[in-house]
């Protein structure tokens, strides 16, 4: 009896634990929806649309002759384009917040706040991190609406998303927060939290708010099989990396983002067995610009950062995030799995807006020369030579193997391509196709089970990667 009565307590007392530590669904988003409606807004932005009419009744295929030869007859007409989107009021003073892609080359923008328009002009915009300030052009005051901390917004809690979708107005959706740090290969700075409020085209801009009435992201996309409208799956900037860029572009009308001037690739399990590395972990450094801070420093290829200025770098992506939040000109320490050790680094950190690889180069491809097959890897190569060195701009101090054919069944099949050059092998410079051979014959003599090429491929970056032999 005793028992029955201690287990019907423990049982009520785990209960009551239970319901505190949980918050229950809301009965009516009402209140809140009807406090945060008059701080978003409907964007619309116009941009003519130039083209050509073509006066007959038939189209002349791409490259045609005849293209060039009736160009006079074709008239040029113009038309008004407009798209929509959604954005929020962030101060009194009209200042509003919205994507980079709801108004990017628009030549007129009108808000819309309940039953009145506007005109917008832009502050500042970020194609990069997809956001855009603009500024409502009246003396009017309005009411803003503030961030709250995206760190603390956890996968389960209720959000709810207000826009424009479609250009019907003002539509509240609420959902939970589904997913954190999505990676949807949509910006280089992508990390994303992922809802299944119902977001549709016309809500990119608008914000995503917690049950405080505080924004914790900026709705941005969707995966919309077949142009199907919401499935579910959105996904919104997170305020906290939002804040650092809308600040910027308030500022400085442009963003200053900080830059290491390296070209960083993922840690493979097979790089990681070679390094010494417990686990695959930081961001391999693939080259390092002439000039850039890491330059300076003394960081090399081949080093993996595991650490930037305390922040520990889990995968390669995290690295390019952490490094862009940094303030430039900040003194930062790092450090580095060096030569299966680790070692420290500082350095002051450069501009990455300011910097040359900021711009991507096009490169000419090379012309082969002699041929030579390499059997135990199943590929044919060539040696680096003039031409090679003149049309891909490498230096003279670079040696190594121009692959000319990738064999059936070779382990590098779908790794790397025509054209890569293999520069070194396990970290020792190839100065030519036949040391190549005799290296890749000794390691595989020793039984080693795991090859780590240095190479550069045929965009002239340099990469490592890990190829697993039998």
């Amino acid at each position: 009896m005793r028992f029955i009565k201690k287990l019907s307590i423990l049982i009520l007392f785990s209960t009551f634990i239970t319901s505190a530590l949980s918050r229950s669904a809301p009965e009516s988003f009402a209140d809140l929806a009807e406090k945060l409606m008059p701080s978003v807004v409907n964007i619309s932005t116009t941009q003519t649309v130039r083209s050509a009419a073509n006066p007959f009744p038939f189209q002349f295929p791409p490259g045609s002759p005849f293209e060039d030869m009736f160009k006079e007859f074709q008239t040029p007409t113009e038309r008004k384009a407009s798209s929509l989107g959604s954005g929020f009021i962030i101060s009194d003073d009209g200042t509003v917040v919205t994507n980079n892609h709801v108004i990017a080359n628009a030549e007129d923008i009108i808000v819309r706040i309940k039953d009145k328009e506007y005109k917008a002009a832009v502050v500042g915009a970020d194609p990069y991190a997809d956001i855009a300030v603009l500024k409502i052009e009246t003396n009017e005051k309005f009411t803003p609406v503030k961030f709250g901390d995206s760190d603390k917004a956890r996968v389960g809690d209720w959000v709810v998303a207000i826009g424009n979708p479609f250009g019907l107005g003002g539509t509240v959706t609420s959902g939970i927060i589904s997913a954190r740090n999505r990676d949807i290969n949509l910006t280089r700075y992508d990390d994303f939290i992922q809802t299944d409020a119902s977001i549709n085209q016309g809500n990119s801009g608008g914000p995503l708010f917690n049950l405080d009435g505080d924004v914790v992201g900026i709705n941005t996309a969707i995966i919309a099989p077949g142009q199907a409208g919401s499935i579910g799956i959105g996904f919104a900037i997170p305020a906290n990396a939002a804040s650092n860029v809308i600040d910027q572009l308030i500022k400085f009308g442009e963003t200053r983002r900080g830059w290491l001037g390296v070209r960083i690739q993922q840690v493979t399990k097979e790089i990681a067995e070679v390094e010494n590395l417990k686990k695959p972990q930081g961001a391999l450094v693939a080259s390092v610009s002439d000039k850039s801070p890491a330059d300076k420093a003394g960081i090399k290829p081949g080093d993996i950062i595991l650490e930037f200025d305390g922040k520990k770098i889990d995968t390669m992506r995290t690295l390019p995030k952490v490094v862009a939040n940094t303030a430039v000109g900040k003194s930062v320490q790092l450090k580095i799995w060096r030569n299966k050790r680790m070692v420290s680094k500082r350095l002051v950190l450069g501009r990455l807006e300011s910097s040359s690889e900021f711009k991507e180069k096009k490169t000419s491809k090379p012309k082969s020369s002699k041929n030579f097959d390499i059997d135990s890897l199943k590929i044919n190569v060539r040696d680096i030579n003039a031409n090679d060195r003149k049309t891909r701009n490498l230096k003279s101090s670079i040696t190594g193997s121009v692959i000319n054919e990738i064999y059936n069944n070779s382990p590098l099949s779908g790794l790397l391509n025509k054209n890569d050059i293999i520069i070194e092998v396990q970290k020792r410079p190839i100065k030519s196709s036949s040391e190549l051979n005799r290296v890749v014959k000794n390691i595989i003599s020793q039984k080693e089970q795991t090859l780590l090429l240095t190479v550069i491929n045929n965009r002239n970056q340099r990469r490592y990667l890990g190829v697993k032999i039998k």
